[in-house]
């Protein structure tokens, strides 16, 4: 990026915004990235008008042509992949080998779709009566609004952009305020990959505003949103007070993993490790709550403080770093407050949880890890999102299945043992969307249906064949003849 400020793209035309907020980067703070446009109230009903306008267009075009259009998208991405990563590591705080990491999967996703899109079909059924066929067929659903988290700011949105204009419809993008760059690129390549003027929008910009008319705007028929349960639910609050509006929500999770009496010690660490402490913990698949067998409780947490400690924390773009910064000062915060909260009930903090100075001014933390858990802590209640895990003890595996499901999220939930039985009830009782046995829990894969279960989404899955079902709408047609 060689410019210091960016627009917003509005009916195929970079605009200014009224209003531009600061883009710096968390490994160091003095490191500007950019000043990025956000949208006032009027540009965004002037964004959602052309959509509308242009969204009986597109919806017409044929799926070749959309998925060409898809496919020269993930292409370009793929192409800059090294260049986007290091964009993405500066402003989110990724390690710049898994922002790179991102930024291909972001790419591969639009040439999924394009796949998915040039190749779907409707199923056709034989009827009781002569000389009537049954057939179904797909339609887009119209306006969307998609609005993207920080944490993947590459990645979500790719997942969701890419099957709702695949699918015909037309795209108004608002990305987290903390991460403008990325979207900003993904809305250049976008546009320079033949998306037709109106058919996608980047309207960054606050929630208070820009969200707040998604949910609301008769003119935006589904909105798809992925973030904190406090937002999605003011979301879905605002939404179905209108009625008629599809909404997609992936929010909180307090995922748990399980490790039984019988687990192999290295696979149980590497799950941890990677899950807990993975992108500095700020998952939303990430496993706060660690519930340990008594047998293998003592072993375990030794070997983990060991391997926490030599975990090199450090600036995004140094590669022998391998946990980042926090994100941003706000969540620094949160994760310090919830750890002194949860030493005031009662868990001990073994190792971690404490603020570091390194060569640069970032928002740097070493990863904490609480033992001595209960159930009823705010540790083990309220997600932190950051690099932040408690370890409670259990004696039995049905105190271990019922901890992990005693709360009210269910995004996702693992399990590390040797025994066949206990994988298979665990598959059965685990109340969760995305399930793991001897892997890590903090797992997705852009062909694979994604969503949770309770409090954590509401409305269809995301990714894989089910991803185009939440933007389309299906009729089912009898024809005599």
């Amino acid at each position: 990026m060689t410019n210091s400020k960016f627009p917003l793209l509005i009916d195929g035309q970079w605009v200014n915004g009224d209003l531009s907020v600061e883009n710096r980067n968390p490994s160091d703070v003095s490191d500007l990235i950019g000043h990025f446009d956000t949208a006032s109230r009027a540009q965004t009903e002037t964004a959602i008008a052309a959509a509308n306008h242009a969204a009986r267009g597109w919806a017409r075009t044929s799926p070749f042509e959309r998925a060409e259009i898809l496919q020269r998208a993930g292409e370009l991405i793929i192409g800059e992949r090294e260049r986007l990563g290091r964009l993405l590591a500066r402003e989110e705080g990724k390690p710049l080998a898994d922002a790179i990491a991102e930024a291909t999967r972001a790419g591969k996703t639009f040439q999924y779709f394009a796949s998915q899109v040039a190749f779907e079909e409707g199923i056709t059924l034989h009827s009781g009566r002569e000389r009537v066929r049954i057939h179904t067929r797909s339609r887009p659903v119209g306006v969307v609004g998609i609005i993207s988290p920080w944490n993947f700011p590459l990645a979500v949105p790719s997942w969701k952009i890419a099957p709702a204009l695949g699918a015909g419809n037309a795209v108004l993008f608002k990305p987290a305020e903390s991460v403008p760059g990325s979207a900003w690129e993904l809305s250049r390549i976008l546009h320079h990959s033949g998306v037709p003027a109106g058919v996608f929008s980047l309207v960054a910009g606050s929630g208070a505003t820009v969200g707040e008319l998604f949910a609301t705007h008769p003119d935006v028929d589904a909105v798809s949103f992925t973030g904190s349960t406090l937002v999605g639910r003011r979301l879905l609050a605002a939404a179905h007070s209108v009625g008629g509006k599809r909404i997609q929500a992936e929010m909180g999770g307090l995922n748990p993993l399980i490790v039984a009496d019988d687990a192999d010690l290295e696979i149980a660490l590497d799950a941890i490790v990677d899950s807990s402490f993975g992108s500095t913990g700020q998952r939303c698949t990430a496993s706060q709550r660690i519930i340990v067998m008594s047998g293998i409780h003592d072993q375990l947490v030794d070997a983990l403080t060991h391997r926490l400690r030599d975990v090199r924390v450090g600036h995004a773009l140094d590669p022998t770093t391998q946990m980042g910064p926090v994100a941003n000062e706000a969540q620094f915060g949160t994760n310090l407050q919830a750890i002194q909260l949860a030493q005031r009930e009662g868990a001990e903090l073994l190792i971690g949880g404490e603020a570091l100075e390194r060569p640069s001014q970032g928002y740097f933390m070493s990863p904490a890890l609480l033992v001595a858990g209960r159930p009823e802590m705010s540790i083990n209640r309220e997600e932190v999102f950051g690099p932040v895990a408690c370890v409670s003890r259990v004696d039995e595996f049905d105190e271990a299945l019922y901890a992990a499901n005693n709360v009210p999220f269910g995004l996702t939930s693992g399990l590390i043992t040797s025994s066949l039985a206990r994988s298979e009830r665990f598959q059965q009782q685990a109340e969760a969307g995305l399930i793991t046995v001897n892997a890590s829990p903090a797992v997705s894969e852009l062909h694979a249906p994604f969503g949770g279960a309770k409090a954590s989404s509401y409305g269809p899955r995301e990714q894989g064949p089910r991803g185009l079902e939440f933007y389309s709408t299906s009729s089912t047609h009898f024809v005599a003849g």
